[in-house]
């Protein structure tokens, strides 16, 4: 597993500095958002912090999110219920008494940062709000809603994924 979270790091930071490189004179893609299906978060102890992989298909892109965050984005997709409600908890639930709902997230990224459009339908009003990406999927877990990545921000970010082997006997 240390040598796929080694990739990872090395695959993030060339992507990066090839994204910077040639930001100014890449053409800016038109592409429609592809779903991104949260399946798993690696918490990574480094000095840049814990990693959260959004996997699409054969890749993963990384969004690098506070410890709180990490938790509680794992407690979520773990179906843990806290004892007393955090942060992403209470705003769910304030959501709900309202009868509004996260309706889909979508990530972006601009200038080396991830940024989300999380939209909550009130009834079928849709309002879209401005979000840190790690809350906006914190958010978007607790409701199922989907989570939208631009496929060319897959493109340019997203880490392959090693093939799963079967287990050896």
């Amino acid at each position: 597993m240390s040598k796929l979270l080694r990739s990872l790091w090395a695959s993030v930071a060339f992507s990066l500095a090839a994204a910077s490189a040639g930001a100014a004179d890449a053409p800016q893609s038109m592409s429609e958002p592809a779903e991104v299906q949260v399946q798993s978060i690696e918490v990574i102890f480094s000095q840049v912090g814990p990693v959260v992989l959004l996997k699409f298909r054969n890749k993963a892109v990384p969004v690098f999110v506070d410890s709180l965050v990490a938790g509680s984005i794992q407690g979520a997709l773990a179906g843990q219920k806290p004892p007393r409600p955090l942060s992403h908890d209470l705003m769910h639930t304030i959501l709900e008494s309202l009868d509004a709902k996260v309706s889909q997230v979508v990530i972006t990224h601009k200038e080396g940062i991830y940024y989300g459009a999380l939209t909550i339908t009130v009834g079928k009003t849709p309002k879209v709000f401005d979000s840190r990406s790690s809350d906006a999927i914190a958010l978007a877990i607790r409701f199922k809603a989907p989570i939208l990545v631009q496929q060319s921000l897959v493109d340019s970010f997203g880490v392959d994924l090693p093939q799963a082997r079967g287990k050896e006997l």
